[in-house]
């Protein structure tokens, strides 16, 4: 009889009992919102998990029907989340896979990303080149980089700021990972901000605008990052935003343009899984800001652009001089790669508009198009002169005359018909501007003392739009009284805050009690700007 040991009944074995073959397990779809992270479980008694020597936070492949995917794996020890048998996956990485519930798969230890080493280096201080700016961004649009590895590259590039030609190593890298739409048309125009001013949703009012004069503009925009609203977030209360590719195409051929939400359409899509790295962080450097825009522009086969760079105490830019050097960086990657580019530096000392949150933000916008007399007049100038400037790409407009046909279109309506064309066509939500639905939860701020609005903080409004809220709920955010010059007396309402649970209403309360994020005092305290408009 032989004294030679059994293998014990856990090792795994393939469909034939070959202990080399790599044992399969039944995917199980967790329902757990990773965003943009793969993630797998596997229970802690599970014997692939023990032969395999996998630990908490291992990078994983996982193998089934000619698809393989990289994940972080989290360990359990509750069966009713994953079974020893079994191998969940996060809500994304199951999509990905394209199979059902029950579907087996394998998992195996994965091999580090090929990129690792050009990571370490940046890590290190050390400057990149093209190849291997393009590697790390292919290998991040595969996935196969952890929220670890994607933290440490997006802090070494904000650490170590990146040089201009960095940059356009990083633009053109972020293109060459997704796809490029080509409408063949010589004139493809868009308009954009770099953000951190609330309410600033003037492109929902240009798109319509200069799609009406006859311009193609596919305006796919991304959802707030650290706002209580982008514009994908506020065009979502009026319409659908999230179109299948082909969709929103046969949409800006009929329509001349589109407000939608960029995720389906696959540009840029590193850009995409970065954000959900730059989102917690609070980070938005340079460098990364301007690969960002300018990839999903290009990607969106825009051949003219209008950027808005808005300045202030409270802005993201907060002086002349730091404002210009942004811009010259935008000129400088926007001229390597073929994109014509007006930058237009704007008044960012306050919010745009009365409204703070999705449903506030689609009411201003709905009553500028309306020429609604309660329409906030600075969100309305600020879109005419935008929608101008982008009018005046057109060659058979002179120069100087794109404000004037701008304020014809609107003031006609044909904006505005423009704009029901398109919302119909990506799928109409109800909404009512007249009567918005908003948080029914409310309390007022009140100035303390009377005297003129000298100061309006972006980021404290902001802040307290969100802890109402906005933008996950869109009926919740601020809903400005009282703009920068405006007189007010001691116990005027400043604004309203709105939000649909108590909890949210009562942080938003305490933020309010901390700072209300207005100063009142005398005319002569108000801070200046020189800006273009």
């Amino acid at each position: 009889m032989s004294n030679a040991p059994t293998a014990p009944s856990s090792v795994p074995s393939g469909e034939n009992g070959n202990p080399f073959t790599p044992a399969r397990l039944a995917l199980r779809r967790v329902l757990i919102d990773t965003y943009h992270e793969n993630v797998a479980y596997m229970h802690r008694d599970c014997a692939v998990y023990r032969a395999e020597g996998f630990k908490a936070l291992s990078k994983v492949e996982v193998r089934t029907n000619g698809r393989a995917i990289l994940a972080t794996l989290n360990v359990v020890d509750d069966a009713s989340i994953v079974a020893c048998g079994e191998l969940g996956l996060s809500k994304s990485a199951f999509a990905q896979m394209g199979v059902d519930d029950g579907h087996s798969a394998t998992v195996a230890q994965a091999e580090p990303p090929a990129s690792i080493g050009a990571l370490h280096r940046k890590l290190d201080g050390e400057r990149m080149n093209a190849q291997e700016f393009r590697a790390i961004v292919q290998d991040i649009a595969a996935h196969r980089y952890s929220k670890i590895e994607l933290t440490a590259f997006v802090v070494a590039c904000n650490r170590d700021e990146l040089d201009r030609e960095e940059v356009f190593f990083l633009t053109e890298a972020m293109i060459a990972a997704g796809r490029k739409l080509d409408w063949h048309e010589g004139l493809v125009v868009d308009k954009h901000c770099i953000g951190g001013i609330p309410g600033n949703r003037t492109s929902m009012l240009v798109v319509p605008i200069v799609a009406a004069h006859g311009m193609l503009c596919p305006k796919t925009s991304s959802r707030a990052i650290t706002s209580p609203a982008g514009t994908a977030d506020t065009m979502e209360v009026l319409a659908n935003v999230e179109l299948p590719l082909e969709h929103l195409q046969d949409i800006v051929r009929q329509h001349r343009g589109c407000l939608a939400w960029g995720g389906t359409a696959n540009l840029s899509p590193a850009d995409d899984v970065l954000i959900s790295v730059e989102r917690p962080l609070s980070l938005d450097s340079p460098g990364q800001m301007v690969a960002s825009i300018l990839s999903k522009k290009i990607s969106a086969g825009s051949s003219h652009l209008v950027l808005d760079i808005p300045i202030g105490p409270t802005a993201k830019v907060r002086s002349m001089p730091e404002a210009q050097r942004l811009r010259r960086l935008f000129e400088y990657v926007a001229r390597r790669m073929k994109l014509s580019l007006d930058v237009v530096i704007t008044d960012g000392r306050q919010p745009i508009g009365f409204g703070i949150g999705p449903v506030l933000e689609a009411r201003d916008v709905m009553r500028v198009l309306e020429n609604d007399p309660r329409a906030p007049n600075d969100l309305r100038q600020k879109s005419l002169r935008l929608a101008g400037r982008l009018i005046e790409c057109d060659p058979d407009v002179r120069g100087g005359d794109g404000f004037a046909i701008a304020r014809d279109i609107l003031d006609s309506g044909r904006a505005l018909a423009k704009m029901n064309a398109i919302i119909d066509a990506q799928g109409r939500k109800p909404f009512d501007h007249n009567q918005p639905a908003l948080g029914a939860l409310t309390f007022d701020v009140c100035a303390p003392d009377s005297g003129v609005v000298t100061r309006i903080d972006n980021l404290q409004l902001a802040r307290i739009a969100g802890l109402a809220g906005a933008p996950k709920v869109s009926q919740a955010g601020v809903d400005l009284q009282c703009k920068l010059g405006d007189t007010v007396k001691k116990g005027a309402v400043l604004y309203r805050v709105h939000a649909s649970f108590a909890a949210d209403l009562e942080f938003a309360r305490q933020a309010c009690l901390k700072s209300s994020g207005y100063a009142i005092g005398a005319a002569s305290d108000m801070a200046h700007v020189f800006v273009e408009f």
